[in-house]
Parts: structure tokens; C-alpha cells; sequence
């Protein structure tokens, strides 16, 4: 699996990827994904909310347990992922092309992210 490159990842395991004119895709990570095992249904928020960084935006239910995800940092949701909505498993199959949650237009995402960890670095702290 590919890992995109200038990733940053929470300790709560949710990863964020700034793209063009301040946009940013938040997803889950591949370890937050193996450790869920295979994923049933996911909840997203509509489009337009706002969500302060650490707030719960989105719900995911595996067979094994029912996690809520934070926010990476604060911002607009601007999209949802709706494939993930109708079939789930894609999450478990490519959390990081296919497989995002939501993007957002970041209030400050380089003050707010000043906590997260580069993938490499977050790997190490979950080992």
C-alpha cells in the first residue's frame, strides 16, 4: 500500500494530507484500519459543518467495536466521501486513496498541526 508522501498522522490515528488552496483530506489510518478489522458502516457529517480541531467528526462501526474519529485539526467540511457511506470496506481496503472520510478547508492547519507526526515517526510511536 502506498502511503502518500507529507502525510501527518494523530496519536488518535487519524491522518491528515494538506492539498491545493488550503484543502485538506482527513482519513484514518492503514494501523487505525487493521486494528478495527473489517468495517460495517461509516457516519460522516454534511458538508458545510465546522469542527474545531479534537472534536469528534465522524463515526466508524467494525465488527469488532464502534470508534469515533476526531478532527486532525479545525476547519469547514467541504466533502464527503459517499462511497465509503454506501460500501464501507473500502476503508479497510485503501484507507489512504479511496478510502478518506472527509475533506475540509483548514481554519490554520499549520498552527494546528503542530502535534502531528510525520508517517515514519508515527509508525514508531504505535509500535
Amino acid at each position: 500500500m502506498m502511503v502518500p508522501e507529507g502525510i501527518l498522522c494523530s496519536k488518535s490515528h487519524e491522518y491528515l494530507l494538506e492539498g491545493e488552496n488550503g484543502i485538506c483530506t482527513v482519513g484514518l489510518t492503514d494501523y487505525a484500519v487493521e486494528q478495527l478489522g473489517d468495517i460495517v458502516f461509516v457516519e460522516l457529517p454534511e458538508v458545510g459543518t465546522e469542527f474545531g480541531k479534537g472534536e469528534v467528526f465522524a463515526t466508524v462501526e467494525s465488527v469488532k467495536a464502534a470508534s469515533e474519529i476526531y478532527m486532525p485539526v479545525g476547519g469547514k467540511v467541504v466533502e464527503i466521501n459517499e462511497k465509503i457511506v454506501e460500501r464501507p470496506e473500502i476503508l479497510n481496503e485503501s484507507p489512504f486513496e479511496e478510502g478518506w472520510l472527509i475533506k475540509i478547508e483548514a481554519d490554520d492547519a499549520h498552527a494546528d498541526s503542530g502535534d502531528l507526526l510525520e508517517y515514519d515517526d508515527y509508525k514508531e510511536e504505535i509500535e
